[in-house]
C-alpha cells in the first residue's frame, strides 16, 4: 500500500504539473514562471493533505522526487509545447487525470492515518482540487472548482469509492483504480457533455429608476 500511494502521488504530481506548465506556456510565462506554476499545480493538493493529517514536513518539500517530477514536467512542456498540444484539450485532460489520481491517493492516505470515512473522502476531494486551484489563482483566473462544471463532485465520487471499498474490506488496488477511473470519467464527460451543477441566478435588475422623494424647505416650499 505504501508503494502504491507513492506511485499514485508521483504520477498525479507529474500530471498536474503538466497541466500547470501547459497553462503557463499558453499565458506566455518565462521559464521560471512555467516551473513555478508546474510545481504549485503538482504539489499544492498533496501539501494541503499532509498538513491537515499531520504528516509534516509535507512530502512535496521533504522528498526530492516530487520536485524532480514537477520540474521535469515543466521543462518538457516549456521546450516541447507542440508535443503536449497534440493531445485534445491538454490542460483539461491532464487536470482530469491528476484530479482522479490525487483524489484516490488522498483518500487512501487519510484512511492509513486513521481518519473516519467521511473525513477521508473529503480529504481526498481536497487533495484532488488543490493543485488546480493553485494553478488558476496564480494565473488570476476563477478556480475551476468554483465554476459550474463538475469538478469537486467528481473528486468526491472517486474518493468515496476508495472509502467504501475500505469499509467493505475490498482489495485496495482494485478500489483505487475504480475510484480514479470514475473520477476521470465524470470529469471528462462533464467537459465533453457540459454537465454541471445548478448555477445561482443573479439578482434581478430594477426596470425603472427609483424616484427621489420630495423634501420641504424650511419655508414650506417643495424641493427635489
Amino acid at each position: 500500500m505504501e508503494t502504491l500511494l507513492l506511485v499514485l502521488d508521483l504520477i498525479g504530481t507529474f500530471v498536474f504539473a503538466l497541466s500547470g506548465a501547459t497553462a503557463g506556456v499558453r499565458h506566455r510565462l518565462d521559464l521560471f514562471g512555467v516551473l513555478v506554476l508546474s510545481y504549485a499545480a503538482g504539489n499544492a493538493g498533496g501539501m494541503a493533505r499532509d498538513l491537515l493529517i499531520g504528516a509534516v514536513p509535507p512530502a512535496a518539500i521533504s522528498d526530492w522526487r516530487y520536485l524532480a517530477v514537477s520540474l521535469l514536467a515543466g521543462i518538457v512542456t516549456f521546450w516541447r509545447p507542440s508535443a503536449i498540444d497534440r493531445l485534445l484539450s491538454p490542460v483539461l485532460l491532464f487536470d482530469a487525470a491528476g484530479l482522479g489520481l490525487f483524489a484516490v491517493a488522498g483518500a487512501q492516505t487519510a484512511i492509513a492515518f486513521g481518519l473516519n470515512p467521511v473525513m477521508a473522502a473529503l480529504l481526498g476531494m481536497l487533495t484532488g482540487i488543490g493543485g488546480g486551484m493553485a494553478r488558476d489563482v496564480l494565473l488570476a483566473e476563477i478556480p475551476t472548482v468554483l465554476r459550474s462544471e463538475l469538478y469537486a463532485v467528481a473528486a468526491l465520487a472517486g474518493a468515496a469509492v476508495v472509502v467504501i471499498g475500505a469499509a467493505l474490506q475490498l482489495p485496495s488496488t482494485a478500489t483505487t483504480i475504480a475510484g480514479a477511473v470514475l473520477c476521470f470519467g465524470l470529469r471528462f464527460m462533464a467537459i465533453r457533455r457540459g454537465w454541471h451543477l445548478p448555477v445561482a441566478d443573479g439578482p434581478e435588475q430594477p426596470t425603472t429608476q427609483a424616484r427621489t422623494p420630495n423634501h420641504r424647505n424650511d419655508d414650506g416650499a417643495m424641493r427635489t
